[in-house]
């Protein structure tokens, strides 16, 4: 019995004759064509990527090669002069830019070891601004407005208070939104935090030291012109805690949503490093916030003007005002270029396809559920989250180590410089170099 002529190779492929690697010239109107331009009927086998080639003949295997040998319209590539262009599997658009502007020198950036430039930037400026001047210029702001230690306190614990109230509803609604964005709008909010704690220094009049001889009755007595006037002080209190309050709003998103996106948009085995650097960054930004802010309490609060008394005095009153304005403006611009970075990084595909799942397995199947994509989208799922993480005991002990690290170190850097500036008779500029 003769053998059929169709054959299939072991790589599933069907051919209908030998397979011929000869290939007549081409005519010379064909001469000038492109490669993609040769049609099903000419002469000529179509190559295959292992080596093979389809012939452009009829045969009951047509089903097999024809797909191979003539593209449909919807699969041509674009001409390489038109550009690349950065789309997911799903056609969205992984370009850097913002809305329809998107140069293509902006794709130098869309990386991620772009996106983790401006990321330990923000969270540099965010160690310096809440770790660094807030806990520096303590002294300074409760001298220059009348205001006590509780006061004081409540001004450092309002960065936590809002931490607390956003960090789930961000955390919950940015993980499967557009991260960002969220990063984005987050920086940009501590931005005008850090603007609005400076805004007391320009809505109030000039400072004047004056010693105790020259308060005279009104310091011993506290009669009722001066306890109005303390009063009105020190009710900028709540200008300060509403700017804690947008610190700990912006920076909510940054410490989650963040180390989120870097992990999402790198190799396995690089992830740690890339978040070792992202931490690193936001340890150094404190110490640089002790070192800057020492540096701008010897200035005295009314740059320009003139007075006799040295930074030593207990009525000096320094520069508090100025890292916050420089923080501030910083961070407004560096929320420009995190806001024009894509849902995902161009490549980031085939590190999700890649990755191992390691999350927590529970007995009763429930982490199953929350692998479902539709789960998590509504606030109906929120209850049902929290009582998975709840089951978590890695997650929880993890939690507990963090919360006892915040009470050890969250007074003591609050209150240290004062401490030092009180017990040992130094300068805030002094007492917050030495504690930094």
């Amino acid at each position: 019995m003769a053998m059929p002529q169709n054959s299939t190779r072991e790589n599933g492929f069907c051919f209908t004759q030998p397979l011929d690697f000869s290939c007549a010239s081409p005519r010379p109107s064909e001469a000038g064509r492109p490669f993609g331009a040769l049609s099903a009927r000419d002469g000529c086998s179509t190559p295959l990527s292992n080596g093979t080639t389809s012939s452009g003949a009829a045969s009951p295997c047509d089903s097999c090669a024809q797909p191979l040998c003539t593209p449909t319209p919807a699969e041509e590539e674009p001409p390489f002069e038109e550009g690349i262009k950065y789309v997911s599997a799903d056609g969205e658009d992984l370009a850097c830019g913002w809305g329809g502007f998107t140069p293509g020198c902006l794709q130098l950036c869309n990386t991620s070891k772009g996106v983790l430039f401006f990321l330990c930037v923000a969270s540099f400026l965010q160690g310096m601004t809440v770790n660094g001047f807030i806990n520096t210029v303590i002294t300074s702001i409760e001298r220059r407005f009348d205001l006590r230690s509780y006061q004081s306190g409540l001004i450092a614990s309002s960065y936590d208070i809002a931490a607390c109230v956003c960090l789930t509803f961000v955390s919950y609604f940015g993980g499967n939104g557009h991260k960002p964005r969220w990063l984005g709008w987050g920086v940009l909010v501590m931005g005008l935090g850090s603007l609005l704690f400076a805004l007391p220094h320009f809505t109030t009049g000039q400072y004047e030291a004056r010693s105790a001889a020259e308060v005279g009755v009104c310091g011993g007595n506290q009669s009722v012109p001066c306890s109005q006037a303390a009063s009105s002080l020190s009710g900028y209190r709540f200008v300060f805690m509403l700017g804690q309050f947008l610190h700990g709003m912006g920076a909510t998103p940054l410490y989650t949503l963040g180390v989120t996106y870097l992990d999402e948009n790198v190799k396995t085995n690089y992830s740690p490093v890339y978040i070792a650097v992202f931490y690193t960054a936001a340890i150094l930004g404190p110490a640089a916030g002790y070192l800057v802010g020492g540096m701008f309490l010897n200035i005295y609060t009314e740059i320009g003007r003139e007075i006799d008394i040295a930074p030593e005095n207990t009525l000096w009153v320094g520069a508090w005002w100025i890292g916050f304005l420089g923080a501030g403006a910083a961070s407004l611009l560096i929320s420009i270029p995190i806001l024009g970075y894509p849902q995902r990084l161009p490549g980031s595909q085939r590190y999700i396809v890649m990755r191992v799942s390691e999350a927590h397995q529970l007995k009763d199947g429930s982490h199953q559920k929350a692998s479902d994509p539709d789960f998590g989208k509504t606030v109906k799922d929120l209850p049902r989250s929290v009582l998975l993480l709840l089951k978590n005991p890695t997650f929880i002990f993890l939690c507990l180590a963090g919360a006892t690290e915040a009470t050890l170190i969250a007074g003591m850097s609050t209150f240290g410089p004062k401490f030092l500036e009180s017990q040992f008779s130094l300068s805030a500029s002094e007492a917050a170099t030495f504690f930094g």
